[in-house]
């Protein structure tokens, strides 16, 4: 362990997860009362503040960007703010936050599988199992243990826009391995929160025209605040300090918490059923990532 990983990081590093699992109990908070991307824009305006903050007190700072640069971070605004917050929202709006937050372990799951089948990473046979045994759970998960069952009956609108938000998400993070060059995590971050919240601000003003604008109510502002100071600014910036001191092996164990603290603050905060499926599904899911995600 370096000088610098010190307790308090890992205790940094066991709250991203946490943070990131609530994120979920305060989208559903926001998804129930907001359509989808006024609900994402408000975040972002929130989160891109934030991240600004820390450039403007020296904590980070942000690099003048060539024009291949500004190409590739539009792009990470495209799939990892604009898409993955739409579907994100969508899916809230439909789906119960412990079950969105346990149908979102597949996230490592479809990032690794394509990074095998795009960029010919070589995966193990035990990291293969573990794909597979991670899609067994999350299919418990979301047929409600009838495994069996007719699709039709078991994935509804709501599961299927969580699952776009899952290749979105893939999407951003296979794009930002294959096109940036020279930028800082933090910088290729906060540019693409940039963009990302220009590209939101587009979608809204079709999306008001049809519901309008209202006020936030306190509780939903509230849910909002956390989205975009501790969902996105303070837990980037926690992770990617361990990031930077532990490598990348250690961190991305961490996150696969995160499922496991969403579904529980579910069921504790929001009152939401735990099913049996969900229960059994959701450790079966989590075995299967830890088998991938391990060097």
């Amino acid at each position: 362990m370096s000088d610098a990983a010190t307790p308090g990081l890992y205790l940094r590093l066991l709250a991203v997860p946490a943070i990131w699992g609530g994120t979920f109990i305060a989208g559903r908070i926001v998804a129930v009362e907001m359509p989808p991307a006024t609900a994402s824009l408000l975040r972002y305006l929130i989160a891109c503040t934030a991240l600004l903050v820390f450039v403007l007190v020296g904590r980070e700072r942000l690099p003048r960007l060539n024009w291949r640069q500004a190409v590739a971070t539009l792009l990470l605004g495209a799939t990892g703010v604009f898409a993955y917050n739409l579907f994100f929202m969508g899916a809230l709006s439909q789906l119960t936050a412990s079950r969105t937050s346990l149908i979102i372990a597949l996230n490592p799951i479809v990032t690794i599988s394509v990074a095998a089948l795009v960029f010919r990473d070589r995966l193990t046979p035990r990291r293969w199992l573990g794909i597979v045994v991670a899609l067994f759970g999350v299919w418990i998960v979301v047929s409600r243990g009838d495994v069996l069952g007719a699709i039709g009956e078991s994935v509804g609108i709501g599961e299927l826009l969580m699952f776009g938000g899952v290749c979105a998400w893939a999407a951003y993070t296979l794009l930002g391995r294959s096109v940036l060059t020279g930028l800082s995590a933090f910088a290729a971050t906060t540019y693409a929160s940039l963009w990302g919240t220009l590209l939101l601000g587009m979608a809204v003003v079709p999306e008001a025209m049809v519901t309008g604008i209202s006020v936030p109510r306190p509780g939903v502002m509230l849910a909002l605040l956390y989205l975009g100071v501790f969902g996105t600014a303070v837990a980037f910036v926690w992770y990617y300090e361990a990031v930077r001191v532990l490598g990348t092996s250690t961190p991305i164990i961490f996150t696969n918490l995160v499922p496991v603290f969403g579904a529980s603050f579910g069921v504790m905060l929001l009152g939401e059923p735990l099913l049996i499926s969900m229960l059994v599904g959701g450790v079966i899911a989590i075995t299967g990532v830890m088998m991938v995600s391990r060097s």
